[in-house]
């Protein structure tokens, strides 16, 4: 049975965008309704969007972030301690920053504002006609060094630098194949793949990361691309001894240059199943999106009485943006109020007084125009924001009806068809499988590069790199690049601060064109566990502009339908990721509180616990390999501790209805500047060359995830547990276990049998490590532990009838 609270009280911000912003005033709720006042844009329709930035705040503790959820406060995923409290990140216009210092908040400067957003579309525009320029001919090749050379110790390695005029574009890939010596055939000494490599953003040729060791000195290679290109060069002696690398085979990486829409990111992927059919599946999702598309409309009047607007019946794509609507004054007295259709055209004639004066107000033209068959086939009319509409109107010209979207017409305003690519040699189900997942906030661009270069990495290099081959022979990977299609083209070429997805669940009351940026469901807080419907914070069910709306129901949306339903229909799936940013955090479930006594999703069973802690050491310290970024301790742990709460989030969907071991990554670590000593955020959407080494570091950190998952997968060592006496005190003696490797263990203290029904280790608290136990006179203790993967310590059968299970004395003085 669900439980109740208070609807939260929350109207985009503070209900400061309940009324046109002219009508704000300080305090939330207080703006007056029935104002005549000269209406002014809201933050959301604008082209410049009104100034909207990414803001600082500072609060004394989490109860004043608590208190900005409650406020409907649009939070990003970043919460640092601070000399004087938690530092919190907010999307503000400069009227909501205000509104929050005359509450008290401490509100201070800018991350990002619109400036950055127009220099990354700019960048990303130039980077995409640089792309497309070079996909309309063949590349040509341009060999810088074709040699063989030797170690100290008499192995041979291949060095081979390739420059081609389309390698800007991180689609271009080099095969180098190489005979085994003069009159051999090419190819008979090995045939891989060369890394791209870019240095500050900028392509410089295509090489081996590292030397390849080879067995017989080659004199031809011949490197080709897959835009067309083809070189044949000889191969000659490299006279130097250099120092001997690390390793024995190349790796290749670096295969995205700029930030990429769905439609770009799911054609890659498509791709990518069509180039590598063995390894790949390229999975159809079987719900599809709201889509890229809207109502089209227009929105008449300027003040708030006089107010109405018109909303298609049909998308704008569909038909909507043909519809025009005129209100005209029939410039003679006593006319009535009349509306007629042509076509699409629809004209309102005004109602005149005995003098001409036009009569008719918002209320009426709305009634007139709903009530006339032909017009209401079109469109629907309302009054702005459910005022009562009784200020007369003003006459205008022909006004066309339009959705608002920016998007070329390489982005479809159909429906989305979400892809996940499954990457495995064996895609049966008799693996482990990993979901990796990245995007369900539409402004975060970055993340779906991590799913980009996470999947070329494994493909690209299966031929070629041990570890990758045992990797994908021993897992069933399966990668979503992007969970929130509709909201991230809306993002990248509407309103960059879009969260959520673009389906409009918003009355009348709330569906002008002024509030468009603020419609659609934040994806993830549309799950079925831990969500706002049950109580829990982080999350609007009442407020259809929040940025954390809910939506009206669990599981309402196609794209948390479509994660459950993979998750559902492969069982094998055991572990996964959801990529987020920004702040540089690595975390998981439990995921959301009830305020009331900070009353948290059941915690993890410390043998999980444990092995959160023990993988994010490895899996941290492989994102740290790429150019040094640590993870600060303080954003590991779970959700809750280190973060906030997030009702309905999907990593507790899958860990609590499914049992899947799932993080969080938020990528995007804070960056230091020595000559400042200070860390600085990023934000969502950095310049592109902190967005490609974001994603570089963090496509790292998936490789990890994919290597512990692969050890669990193949673990088949039984863990070892004994008794560890913490404190001996006259009458009582305290003890937990030590464990060699994560693992629960189930203990009796009656002198019976241990089963899985027995009391099982427990978490002490927060972050404070495992239980004691303390017993008053000497007690036998009967024990055993098992391990993540399933293996029981000593082969022990607790549901058998064997006694092999662990058995010692605790003695007490």
């Amino acid at each position: 049975m669900r439980s109740t609270r208070r609807p939260i009280r929350r109207g985009r911000l503070l209900a400061l965008l309940a009324l046109p912003l002219a009508l704000a005033v300080s305090a939330p709720g207080l703006a007056n309704p029935t104002s005549d006042s000269a209406v002014a844009p809201d933050r959301s329709s604008s082209g410049d969007q009104n100034g909207v930035g990414l803001m600082r705040i500072v609060v004394a503790d989490k109860s004043g972030i608590d208190r900005l959820n409650e406020l409907g406060v649009d939070l990003a995923e970043y919460v640092k301690p601070v000399d004087n409290g938690i530092e919190v990140h907010a999307i503000l216009s400069p009227e909501e920053s205000q509104a929050l210092r005359d509450q008290g908040f401490d509100v201070q400067d800018a991350i990002s504002d619109q400036s950055d957003y127009a220099e990354n579309v700019a960048e990303r525009s130039a980077a995409v006609r640089a792309v497309q320029s070079l996909a309309a001919s063949t590349d040509t090749l341009t060999v810088l060094r074709s040699e063989w050379f030797t170690s100290l110790d008499d192995q041979l390695f291949l060095n081979v630098e390739v420059k081609s005029s389309a390698g800007a574009d991180s689609t271009t890939v080099l095969t180098v194949s190489w005979d085994r010596g003069a009159g051999t055939e090419i190819g008979s000494g090995g045939t891989t793949t060369l890394s791209r490599f870019t240095d500050a953003g900028q392509y410089m040729y295509h090489r081996f990361s590292n030397p390849l060791a080879i067995d017989v000195a080659p004199s031809r290679a011949t490197i080709t691309s897959n835009k067309g290109g083809s070189v044949t060069v000889d191969v000659g002696r490299w006279l130097g001894s250099p120092r001997k690398v690390t390793g024995d085979h190349p790796y290749v990486s670096d295969f995205v240059d700029h930030y990429m829409d769905p439609t770009e990111v799911t054609a890659r992927f498509t791709s990518l199943a069509a180039e590598f059919p063995k390894l790949t599946q390229l999975i159809d999702l079987p719900y599809k999106t709201n889509g890229y598309r809207r109502q089209a409309q227009a929105q008449f009047g300027t003040a708030t009485a006089s107010i109405l607007y018109v909303t298609s019946k049909a998308y704008g794509s569909e038909g909507g943006n043909d519809i025009t609507m005129s209100l005209v004054n029939p410039g003679a007295a006593n006319a009535p109020l009349t509306v007629g259709v042509s076509g699409k055209a629809v004209t309102v004639n005004l109602a005149t007084n005995g003098s001409g004066a036009v009569t008719s107000t918002a209320a009426q033209v709305v009634a007139a125009v709903n009530g006339h068959a032909d017009a209401a086939k079109l469109l629907t009319a309302s009054t702005y924001r459910g005022n009562a509409g009784t200020g007369v109107v003003a006459a205008t010209g022909v006004t066309q009806l339009t959705d608002n979207l920016k998007a070329p017409a390489s982005v479809s305003r159909d429906p989305f068809q979400m892809k996940v690519l499954r990457i495995g040699k064996h895609r049966d189900g008799s693996k482990v499988g990993v979901f990796l997942y990245c995007q369900e906030h539409a402004r975060e661009w970055v993340t779906p590069l991590v799913c980009v270069e996470s999947a070329e990495r494994l493909l690209r290099n299966y031929a070629q790199d041990p570890n990758t081959r045992k990797i994908v022979d021993d897992l069933d990977i399966f990668i979503l690049p992007v969970v929130n299609p509709d909201g991230a083209h809306y993002s990248m070429y509407d309103y960059n601060m879009q969260r959520k997805n673009m389906t409009n669940y918003c009355p009348a009351a709330s569906a002008d064109p002024a509030n468009r940026n603020a419609w659609g469901v934040d994806v993830n807080r549309n799950f079925s566990v831990g969500s706002v419907f049950d109580g829990y914070n982080g999350a609007s069910a009442t407020s259809c502009t929040s940025e954390t709306f809910a939506g009206p129901s669990e599981l309402s949306e196609p794209e948390a339908r479509n994660e459950v339903w993979l998750v559902d229909n492969f069982p094998n799936i055991k572990l996964s990721m959801n990529t987020h940013s920004y702040g540089g955090y690595f975390m998981w479930p439990p995921g959301a509180y009830k305020t009331a006594g900070r009353e948290v999703l059941p915690r993890v069973d410390q043998g999980t616990e444990a092995f959160f802690w023990t993988s994010s050491d490895y899996i941290l310290s492989r994102v740290q390999e790429y150019r040094g970024t640590a993870i600060w301790p303080g954003r590991t742990g779970p959700v809750t501790d280190v973060l906030y709460s997030a009702a309905g989030n999907s990593a507790d969907e899958h860990w609590y209805n499914r049992g899947i071991i799932g993080w969080d990554f938020e990528v995007g670590a804070d960056v230091y500047n020595p000559a400042t000593k200070r860390f600085t955020a990023v934000g969502f959407q950095p310049p592109f060359a902190e967005g490609h080494e974001e994603a570089m570091e963090f496509a790292n950190g998936n490789i990890g995830i994919l290597e512990v998952a692969r050890a669990y997968a193949t673990d088949k060592i039984q863990p070892k547990s004994t008794v560890k006496i913490v404190k001996q005190e006259p009458g009582e003696t305290t003890f937990t276990f030590s464990v060699s490797e994560p693992a629960n263990v189930y203990y009796t203290l009656d002198g019976s049998r241990p089963t899985f029904d027995s009391p099982k280790l427990a978490l002490a608290g927060m972050r404070e490590g495992v239980q004691n136990i303390t017993v008053k006179s000497n007690t036998t203790v009967n024990w055993f532990s098992v391990d993540i993967a399933g293996n029981v310590e000593s082969n022990y059968k607790p549901d058998g009838n064997g006694k092999n299970h662990n058995k010692q004395t605790v003695s007490v003085k």
